[in-house]
């Protein structure tokens, strides 16, 4: 089995970090700490300690961008009467055990083994109740029919369902990729998914460019390095020819302007990764 992700923990760390350094959070989340067992004020100051400078600044906005748009999506497919919430590559996410809907929204997470099981040992070691809506799902996005494995533990393909897919796409070959979104572009409609992807790295300026490879270099480092980019446009396009009807790929001045607009700390979204809001 392999052993859990490294930057699922990054993820993790970052997003707890958020809860304590920024101000104000533009993700709420009161359990990122818990789930990491940073309960200690000196657990507290050390998380803090790792996420000083312009690139961890960075970083942190846009996880909790992505997260957000994830979660206000949800939050309005509720009301028009979305019941079914994937989360691909769950990591340490905790919107399952937050979710302010309770029944009436059923989240699936979905995630490689060795980190599933990781994340259920931080639920227990942290007293974090897992609730009746949440259900996991043991996936090998590389190998294994997703579908299938979602419909044996109580996802209804006929139902619209909003799968979210963030900080993974990169990490997985092109083809895993084109495929899981082609994928789901062929579910019930009124389905959706929002998922972020990095921007291939021609299209970048010179400064972004030796932003990318330092980014790069240390997730290689780590041993999970990027592997997929994508081209905005021709995302795009690929896209509508998969079925998805509505396509809204969101940039730095997007985000910026949704999340970030009047902050005096800096915070802002950079250029490496967009985040797509597809629906059917």
């Amino acid at each position: 089995m392999k052993a859990p992700s490294l930057t699922a923990r990054r993820v993790a760390e970052r997003r707890a970090a958020h809860q304590i350094v920024d101000a104000p959070v533009v993700l709420h989340d009161p359990l990122a700490l818990d789930i990491l067992g940073a309960r200690m004020p000196e657990e507290r100051a050390r998380l803090a300690a790792r996420e000083q400078g312009r690139l961890a600044r960075a970083l942190r906005a846009f996880m909790a961008a992505r997260a957000r748009v994830a979660e206000d999506e949800a939050a309005r497919l509720v009301n028009h009467g979305l019941r079914q919430y994937v989360v691909l590559g769950a990591g340490l996410d905790t919107f399952g055990c937050r979710n302010p809907f309770g029944e009436r929204l059923q989240v699936f997470e979905v995630d490689q083994p060795s980190t599933q099981a990781w994340k259920r040992e931080c639920l227990a070691q942290s007293g974090i109740p897992v609730p009746a809506w949440l259900h996991f799902v043991a996936v090998d996005f590389e190998r294994d029919d997703l579908p299938a494995r979602l419909q044996s533990a109580g996802w209804d393909a006929t139902l619209p369902t909003l799968f979210a897919w963030l900080g993974v796409t990169m990490y997985l070959e092109t083809d895993t990729v084109t495929d899981l979104l082609a994928s789901i572009a062929q579910q019930a409609a009124g389905s959706a998914v929002v998922f972020d992807y990095a921007v291939a790295p021609a299209l970048l300026g010179p400064v972004e460019r030796l932003v990318f490879d330092e980014f790069a270099t240390r997730v290689a480092a780590a041993g999970e390095p990027w592997i997929s980019t994508f081209d905005p446009a021709a995302l795009r396009q690929q896209l509508l020819s998969y079925g998805f009807t509505s396509v809204d790929d969101l940039g730095a001045d997007d985000l910026n302007a949704r999340y970030f607009s009047g902050r005096t700390d800096g915070m802002r979204v950079g250029t490496l990764a967009r985040i797509v809001r597809a629906g059917i």
